[in-house]
């Protein structure tokens, strides 16, 4: 390894030695960048691995809220905003028990390279709190999101950080979000939050685009090897949002989804899955996957288990970090499996992902194939702007034409430095470049 990678990485390991995920996902872009610092010099006289992988702001807080029986509840909220070379912080705020700042780094950092490579001058932040949506009333989750809003929105901005929704946040909690920032700061600043709903300046396909993206990046993916989707079994993991409009996409192009998931385990129908039956079930019941057998005969859920024991033809890990391990990489290569794609951030394991190299399977990395959301909440941006509503044709064929750019853009930079078909190299080369030139023409700030 190059000597200054080498010192740089020790340096943020040294920093941050209790955060296991943020060195994950730094380790794993630091390592894809020795042949640009050959050839750039610049990279170390001006310390820009140091300062990359050093966050500009860190922000966390705490949140008092009351639940229903008049108790007083603490939660910890985070915003962290990593860099605005680009543009102002951009990135969901994900309410889930697991949040810490370890995660809320991890995710921001990704996020930096993920919005580089929309092209579309956003930097990269994200947020979050340990609350728990799950369980609790409207009431609750709006006098927590209130709390929330309370401590955050002094640095809010149009031009500063945007926040969107993530895992535990949809247009219910930014409607929430939005009305208290609304309150507080006496302005209707449309554009300080996105994911909005369609009629307070949200935009259409912004529910879908996490997991429309994923698809398009996957069909152009397979295009490189004369494959479609069409006629392809394929296993989604999650049957949250990004999940349910990935596996909606697949079936229009002519795939079929055999299995979905949930933190309890898994579905898997042969015949495909009902995705209407998912979604009233995840939705609007706020329930169980367990349940779907009982509405679909001929189907069965596995306590316990991951979609990756199911036969595919191509994977879509839209869950969470880290949920695909190596023995799981294992199952999908014995189970002739051709591709895997990345809706969720981070899904798969650094040994995961060797094997998927090893055994010459097409691998597209969150950074690149999950972008389709922020890219969304970006045009929301756009058309808050300028005062216009575009219609869903339209975003949606933005979209695919971002997720296309993204996509030529990974290819040209494995091919560029003769590692074809390595998307992980050309996302994280791709994405580094914009936000380094960036920062070596604003001198040291």
């Amino acid at each position: 390894m190059n000597e200054y990678l080498s010192q740089a990485l020790q340096t943020v390991t040294e920093r941050n030695a209790s955060q296991s995920l943020f060195l994950q996902a730094v380790t794993e872009v630091f390592e894809s960048l020795e042949p640009i610092l050959a050839e750039t010099p610049d990279i170390e006289a001006y310390s820009i691995l140091e300062r990359i992988a050093e966050p500009e702001r860190q922000i966390m807080f705490r949140v008092s809220w009351v639940d229903d029986r008049g108790r007083v509840q603490v939660n910890r909220g985070y915003r962290v905003g990593f860099s605005s070379v680009l543009g102002p912080y951009k990135g969901g705020m994900r309410f889930h028990p697991t949040v810490r700042l370890d995660v809320i780094k991890f995710l921001a950092f990704e996020q930096i390279f993920k919005n580089s490579l929309t092209g579309l001058g956003i930097g990269g932040g994200k947020g979050g709190s340990d609350f728990n949506p799950r369980g609790k009333s409207d009431g609750e989750i709006m006098r927590f999101c209130q709390a929330f809003m309370s401590e955050l929105y002094h640095f809010l901005g149009e031009s500063t950080d945007v926040p969107a929704g993530d895992i535990g946040v949809g247009a219910r909690e930014i409607g929430y979000l939005f009305g208290q920032y609304k309150r507080l700061t006496k302005r209707f600043a449309q554009g300080v939050l996105t994911g909005k709903q369609v009629g307070l300046g949200g935009s259409l396909v912004r529910k879908e685009a996490t997991g429309f993206g994923a698809v398009y990046f996957a069909s152009e993916m397979l295009a490189t090897r004369n494959e479609s989707l069409k006629g392809k079994t394929c296993v989604v993991s999650g049957s949250g949002n990004v999940a349910i409009y990935c596996a909606r996409k697949i079936q229009e192009l002519g795939g079929t989804v055999v299995a979905m998931s949930d933190s309890e385990g898994s579905i898997h129908d042969p015949n495909g899955v009902d995705l209407d039956i998912v979604a009233a079930i995840k939705e609007v019941e706020r329930s169980r996957i367990s349940q779907y057998p009982q509405r679909r005969p001929g189907s069965q859920f596995f306590h316990g288990d991951k979609v990756w024991k199911f036969r595919c033809d191509v994977a879509f890990p839209c869950a969470t970090q880290n949920e695909l391990e190596l023995e799981d990489a294992q199952q999908l290569v014995d189970n002739d499996c051709m591709a895997v794609i990345e809706g969720a951030n981070m899904p798969s394991t650094p040994k995961a992902i060797a094997l998927f190299r090893e055994k010459d399977l097409l691998f597209a990395p969150g950074k690149a194939a999950n972008a389709g959301g922020v890219a969304v909440s970006a045009l929301e941006m756009q058309q808050n702007a300028s005062l216009q509503h575009w219609t869903f044709k339209k975003v949606d064929q933005r979209l695919q034409t971002i997720m296309a750019d993204i996509h030529r853009e990974c290819v040209f930079y494995s091919k560029k430095y003769h590692r074809p078909d390595d998307y992980v190299f050309g996302a994280n080369v791709g994405g580094f470049i914009k936000v380094a030139g960036g920062m070596q023409a604003y001198g040291v700030i």
